[in-house]
């Protein structure tokens, strides 16, 4: 049996607010610059699919398999992230802002100047993550001991609540 493609939909910037693909099997697709405010991907497979500057406000991604993902520059504002497998995911330059992370696994994700404002991180995983230029200004409950071999080269910590943390192998960089 020929193996079905998906249409490449890249650049297209299709908006789909409050799309309703939970569960849905998204493996490999394209999707940069689509318009997801308020969509549900509970539970979705997004493995390694093209969500660059993808909009992604106030979406619903608990559970969503989103490893390798690139999420570069993507507006995830809002976004709940609920025990969601970011692992490897390029989170480069995204807009965590009031996201909920609880119980994320971000290991070995790249948040490199990702915006973590007020980020809810409770029980997240961020083992070999990268946090160079990271802004995690008031993000909260950080109360892991899943912090290992962390980068926080240049990061701004300003107001973020760190209590219990314990980073074994972190780096922390002026």
């Amino acid at each position: 049996m020929a193996e079905r493609k998906h249409p490449d939909l890249e650049n297209k910037y299709i908006d789909l607010t409050e799309v309703n693909l939970s569960g849905f099997n998204l493996v490999q697709f394209k999707l940069k610059g689509f318009n997801f405010t308020g969509a549900n991907f509970t539970g979705a497979y997004l493995f390694r699919a093209d969500l660059t500057e993808a909009v992604l406000t106030e979406a619903k991604l608990t559970k969503a398999d989103l490893t390798g993902a690139d999420l570069t520059g993507a507006d995830l504002t809002g976004a709940d992230l609920t025990g969601a497998d970011l692992t490897g995911a390029d989170l480069t330059g995204a807009y965590l802002i009031l996201a909920n992370l609880t119980g994320a696994d971000l290991t070995g994700a790249d948040l490199k100047g990702a915006y973590l404002k007020l980020a809810n991180l409770t029980g997240a995983d961020l083992t070999e993550a990268y946090l160079t230029e990271a802004y995690l200004t008031g993000a909260y409950r950080l109360k892991t001991d899943l912090i290992t071999k962390v980068l926080l080269t240049e990061a701004d910590l300003e107001g973020a609540i760190l209590t219990g943390a314990r980073m074994p192998d972190g780096s922390i960089h002026d």
